[in-house]
C-alpha cells in the first residue's frame, strides 16, 4: 500500500433525460434511465488508511460512501484494513441530482487510487449499487448509455455522447427533499412500458445525430410519462414558460424535486432566451437558474 492519501472525484447531473423500463439484449424487461450529466456538479473524497479495521467517514451523513470504501478494500485490500475518508460536494441533497452516487463512486475511486489499482467502470458500479442499491450512470464518460439503476449494468451505449444543452434549472419544492432510495420505483402501465420502446429509438437516433429537438422531444415524453409518480407542482406553468421563449423541451428529476427547461445553446440569441425564462420563472414564484452545459 502506499504511504499517501488516495483521492476521487464523480460528478453529479441534472435528472433525466429518459426514465422506465427497457428489453436488454435477451429480451428481459430492466428499469433503466439515461442521465443528464452536470460537470460543474462535483463530489471529492479522500481516503486514507488508518489502524481501524472500520471506515470512520466526514461528514457522517456520508455513510453509504462509507459502505462503499469498505466493500472496495473487502474486495482489493488485506483482510482488517480500515480507514478514514473524507467527502466534500457542491451537489444539491434530496432533489434528484446524482449527490449519494457521487459520494460514493468518488469514495470507491478513492480507495482504488490509494491501493494503486484501476479497474473497470463497470465494476465500479457494481461496487456502487451493492453500496446504495441503486446509482446512476455518471462514472461513463464517453458515449451516452441507457443505464440500468438498480442493477448496475449497462443496458445500451450510444454511439456518440449527449449533446450540450443549456437549461434553466427550477427547483419545484425547494423546502421539501426526496430520499431517493425510499422513493417506491415506479409501476409502469403495459401501455406506458410500450411506450418507451419508441421513445428509446428516438433517443438514440438523437443522441447519434446530436439532435437536440428531438432530445427535447423524448425527455419531455418521458417526464409527462413520470409525472403520475411524483408529481412536480406547476409543470404545465413551467412548460408553458418554456415553450414562450423557445425552450426544446422539459426534462426532470424522476426520483426528485429539480426540472430543467432545455435549450439549444447554439441557437440564435439563447442568451436573452435563457435570461427571460429565468425572469418570468421567477415573477411566477419559482427558484430558476441558468445551468450552462
Amino acid at each position: 500500500m502506499r504511504a499517501r492519501e488516495g483521492r476521487g472525484e464523480a460528478i453529479g447531473h441534472h435528472g433525466e433525460l429518459l426514465q422506465g423500463v427497457f428489453e436488454d439484449e435477451g429480451a428481459r424487461l430492466r428499469r433503466g434511465l439515461v442521465s443528464l450529466p452536470c460537470r460543474h456538479l462535483t463530489s471529492k473524497a479522500e481516503f486514507r488508511v488508518t489502524s481501524k479495521e472500520s471506515v470512520s467517514v466526514v461528514p457522517r451523513r456520508c455513510e453509504k460512501a462509507g459502505r462503499a470504501a469498505e466493500l472496495a478494500l473487502q474486495r482489493f485490500a488485506q483482510a482488517g484494513t480500515g480507514g478514514h475518508l473524507t467527502v466534500e460536494s457542491n451537489i444539491p441533497v434530496g432533489r434528484g441530482m446524482g449527490s449519494s452516487t457521487a459520494d460514493v463512486l468518488a469514495s470507491i475511486l478513492a480507495v482504488l487510487d490509494y491501493l494503486g489499482i484501476q479497474v473497470s467502470p463497470d465494476f465500479v458500479m457494481q461496487l456502487a449499487v451493492n453500496a446504495e442499491t441503486a446509482c446512476d450512470s455518471t462514472l461513463f464518460s464517453g458515449p451516452a448509455v441507457l443505464f440500468a439503476h438498480r442493477e448496475g449494468i449497462v443496458i445500451e451505449s450510444f454511439k456518440n455522447s449527449l449533446p450540450p444543452i443549456d437549461l434553466v434549472s427550477i427547483d419545484t419544492t425547494p423546502g421539501k427533499a426526496v430520499d431517493t432510495l425510499e422513493f417506491e420505483p415506479a409501476q409502469y402501465s403495459p401501455a406506458e412500458i410500450e411506450l418507451f420502446r419508441p421513445l428509446r429509438a428516438l433517443l438514440r437516433h438523437a443522441v447519434n445525430i446530436s439532435d437536440l429537438t428531438l432530445l427535447g422531444r423524448v425527455a419531455t415524453a418521458s417526464t409527462r410519462t413520470n409525472e403520475r409518480f411524483l408529481p412536480k407542482p406547476r409543470l404545465n406553468d413551467i412548460e408553458a414558460i418554456g415553450v414562450r421563449h423557445g425552450a426544446l423541451g422539459v426534462q426532470a428529476a424522476h426520483s426528485g424535486t429539480v426540472v430543467g427547461l432545455m435549450f439549444d445553446p447554439t441557437s440564435e440569441n439563447n442568451a436573452e432566451r435563457l435570461a427571460l425564462a429565468v425572469r418570468d420563472l421567477r415573477n411566477e414564484g419559482f427558484e430558476a437558474s441558468i445551468v450552462a452545459q
